[in-house]
């Protein structure tokens, strides 16, 4: 093994360590916050992605509109374990972090040794995307877990030179891309690495490295199927937006603002410092700073240039906080003891700002911020569902309707015993499921909205009544969120549903 190979690596065992940074410490901070995030996804609502999701996961398919399938299969899973439950559908998700923390113990532990892993792990439980984020149900979670695990195979075949470990790459990349697509940037990432790096262009001539192409290729076939047989309307979408907009500096602040403050201000800093440190050692082609390097910057550089043209979602760099959570690791453990104690107050006001979210997202402590409080998509909803259950009543309504399929998602959750529910609009998001029954539709029905969103210009030239019945607000604590508008409908004038229409909903 070469001395630039070995450049990063300590030789301190993990019982030389402070107890938090030695495996059994870390397993009890992993263990509290699992705990916390399982009664915290128990109690806590759907926000509106979530309760989408939740549909993928009843009506499991090899694709759908907005996203690759792996999340609907995650979500199926614990529905199948735990019914049809906010924690089923959040189950796989919280366990997730338990499994990506180990992968990045053991990344960290061949890079940089025992303390860096330490550091590594109590870094990424105290980014707040992590810590506060890691119970909601998205395509993130799954597209972190397997990028995360196909850069632990990269480091391991870095260090063992062993080629099988290409296999392993191939099987966790391609389950990254059916979680996601922006895990094409890992493999952009890896092409870099291969070309950067002198001594690892030995591997292109390497059928374990072209078998572990064809595994992920073969682990990203269903989404290729589904999206051949629906017109490649997913692939539209996504690829879509790629630059679309004018050229703009007005969102660069905005997502690099979220970008550290999500990492947590204080990690950023030391993952800043430690870049910089890597930047020299990738420079001078080191397999592991490239490695560490190389595979994060295709995928920020996109992102760089997307908020030059539109808004950068908060969620998305999440794939890149388990490698940034490692290099302040290394920064932190390779440095004096002013860089613990930085590092030691960067986890504690992590963990402290992720506790106290996750108990404000089960017990508002206060509503006085309103819409411009992060969980305000939790709230009011089970408030919402008594009160549009007492309207259909009222009216003898049938189904219930909608324009939205956040809403869809939340309705369809607080009236699954009681109401059948539809999106009028937007077909092609649902083609995974069974259509609603016409005679149903044929009878007297709701239509549900909130102001900001009402489309009732649409429902008069479906039904030729149209009556506005109740509008109320969904409020926390008192202070209104929006206000939720209800509609009586009856006698259709024809088809009440779009048909499916394999093209992008505005």
């Amino acid at each position: 093994m070469s001395d630039d190979r070995t450049s990063m690596i300590s030789a301190e065992r993990p019982g030389d360590l402070p107890l938090l940074l030695r495996p059994a410490g870390l397993a009890l901070v992993v263990l509290a916050l699992t705990l916390l995030k399982l009664w915290s996804g128990t109690n806590a609502h759907f926000v509106e992605d979530e309760a989408y999701y939740r549909l993928w996961g009843l009506n499991p398919a090899l694709g759908y509109y907005d996203h690759p399938p792996m999340i609907a299969w995650w979500i199926h899973a614990g529905q199948w374990l735990l019914g049809d439950t906010v924690l089923a559908v959040r189950l796989f998700v919280i366990l997730s972090s338990v499994v990506g923390s180990l992968a990045l113990w053991r990344s960290a532990f061949l890079m940089a040794g025992p303390r860096a892993a330490g550091w590594s792990v109590l870094f990424l439980n105290a980014s707040l995307l992590v810590g506060i984020g890691g119970i909601l149900a998205t395509p993130d979670a799954p597209s972190v877990l397997f990028w995360g695990l196909a850069f632990w195979a990269l480091t391991e075949l870095s260090v063992s030179r062993n080629a099988v470990w290409w296999l392993a790459v191939g099987v966790f990349a391609g389950l990254g891309l059916a979680s996601k697509y922006s895990v094409l940037f890992l493999g952009a990432g890896i092409v870099l690495w291969l070309l950067w790096v002198p001594e690892n262009r030995r591997w292109l001539a390497c059928w374990q490295l072209w078998a572990g192409g064809a595994l992920a290729l073969l682990l990203f076939a269903p989404v290729l199927v589904w999206n051949h047989a629906h017109e490649w309307v997913s692939f539209y979408k996504q690829f879509g937006r790629a630059g679309r907009g004018t050229l703009t500096a007005k969102y660069v602040g905005e997502f690099l603002g979220g970008f550290i403050g999500l990492l947590n201000p204080l990690i950023a800093v030391a993952a800043g410092a430690g870049s910089w440190a890597l930047l020299r050692k990738a420079g001078r082609r080191d397999p592991l700073a490239s490695l560490l390097l190389l595979t994060s910057l295709p995928f920020l550089v996109y992102l760089l240039y997307h908020s030059l043209h539109a808004r950068v979602q908060a969620n998305w760099p999440a794939p890149l906080f388990p490698a940034l959570a490692l290099i302040a690791a290394v920064w932190v453990a390779q440095g004096q003891r002013g860089r613990a104690r930085f590092g030691a107050v960067a986890v504690a006001l992590g963990l402290a700002v992720t506790g106290l979210v996750q108990v404000h997202a089960v017990h508002p402590l206060t509503g006085a911020f309103a819409r411009k409080d992060p969980t305000f998509q939790l709230r009011g909803w089970p408030e919402v569902g008594a009160e549009i259950k007492a309207q259909a009543e009222k009216a003898g309504a049938a189904y219930v309707l909608t324009t939205s399929y956040a809403l869809t998602g939340q309705l369809d959750y607080l009236l699954h015993d009681r109401l059948p529910v539809a999106q009028m609009n937007e077909r092609i998001r649902y083609v995974m499921g069974p259509a609603p029954d016409p005679s149903v539709l044929a009878g007297t029905g709701l239509y549900v909205t909130t102001n900001r969103r009402d489309n009732a210009g649409l429902l008069r030239e479906r039904f030729a009544e149209v009556e506005l019945v109740d509008d109320f607000p969904r409020q926390v604590k008192g202070v209104e969120l929006e206000r939720m508008r209800v509609y009586r409908l009856a006698d259709p004038l024809g088809p009440v549903l779009d048909p499916v229409e394999m093209t992008q909903p505005e």
